[in-house]
């Protein structure tokens, strides 16, 4: 205990130093920079300017309530991490959820350190702190991913570095990007998982996308089940028609029930004489059983 209150005591020393404009602090090469510089410093909430590069747009107000709870008992475990703008004037550059919950608990200061940094290091800096976050959901992590390419200029070989990520992995986040903003949309709010996601990229067609994507949500398809789906939907062959496209309105018509009933390309080959054969494809032992139960529920 007497350890702790002498380093909170050592932040409140350099947080007096920081309000002196004497000893006004802007470049790692200043008087007294060394003292500030990767130190723990109380600073005071007010002084302390959101993030305008920060990748996360939401907050999980249950889950900030209960951070909230938890300063309120223990205090701030982990310090934010700051960059100095101006005289006593101060940037987040990660820990905001830790900012919110603070002020939401009425502190009036929290512990931070400090960084000098300019805006492309500060955005850098953010960007791959919130990486490296176990709550943020794949869309996020993309959006960052390609941030760090648009605006920082790093390539994907750079990121796996800065972020220690294959580059598989990030390649893999990258081409969430190209869904659908639906369901994008869904993936962030938590209806789809990454693997999900992996497998809807597999559909070029935004129509039957979002149509797989509708049946996901109804179904409630685990990532196995969507997988087999979007095999059975590359593997299925076209229908197969008579010459001159003669097939009649009523299995055209049947045909497109049938492949939003069983969630699969159905194979109708029609001879001349009127009389044809349905083929309903399967990929394994699960497809199989799911099929057979949309046959038996419709008896």
């Amino acid at each position: 205990m007497a350890k702790a209150t002498k380093k909170q005591a050592l932040g409140r020393g350099l947080s007096a130093l920081l309000k002196d404009p004497n000893n006004d602090i802007q470049n790692a090469t200043d008087k007294n920079a060394d003292k500030v510089v990767g130190n723990i410093v109380e600073l005071d909430l007010d002084n302390i300017d959101v993030n305008p590069f920060q990748p996360r747009t939401s907050f999980n107000e249950e889950t900030l309530r209960e951070l909230a709870s938890s300063i309120r008992e223990l205090g701030v475990i982990q310090p934010i991490t700051v960059r100095k703008m101006a005289f006593d004037k101060y940037q987040l550059v990660s820990g905001e959820r830790r900012f919110r919950a603070s002020k939401l608990v009425g502190n009036t200061t929290i512990p931070a350190y400090i960084r000098i940094a300019n805006d492309q290091e500060s955005l850098e800096m953010a960007l791959v702190e919130n990486i490296q976050r176990q709550d943020l959901d794949p869309i996020e992590i993309a959006l960052s991913y390609q941030r760090l390419i648009d605006e920082i200029n790093l390539t994907q070989e750079e990121m796996s570095e800065r972020v220690g990520k294959n580059r598989s992995t990030i390649a893999n986040y990258l081409r969430l990007l190209k869904l659908d903003p639906i369901v994008q949309t869904g993936m962030r709010d938590g209806f789809l998982s990454m693997g999900h996601g992996r497998a809807l990229i597999n559909i070029n067609d935004n129509g039957d996308q979002l149509d797989i994507y509708e049946k996901i949500i109804a179904d409630k398809l685990s990532v196995r089940q969507t997988e087999a789906l979007v095999k059975n939907y590359h593997n299925t062959t076209e229908i197969a028609t008579p010459a001159q496209d003669e097939t009649p309105k009523f299995i055209k018509k049947g045909v497109k029930d049938f492949a939003e009933y069983f969630g699969a390309k159905v194979d109708v080959k029609v001879a001349k004489n009127g009389r044809g054969k349905i083929t309903i494809p399967f990929s394994s032992e699960e497809d199989f059983n799911r099929i057979k139960k949309l046959i038996n529920s419709a008896k």
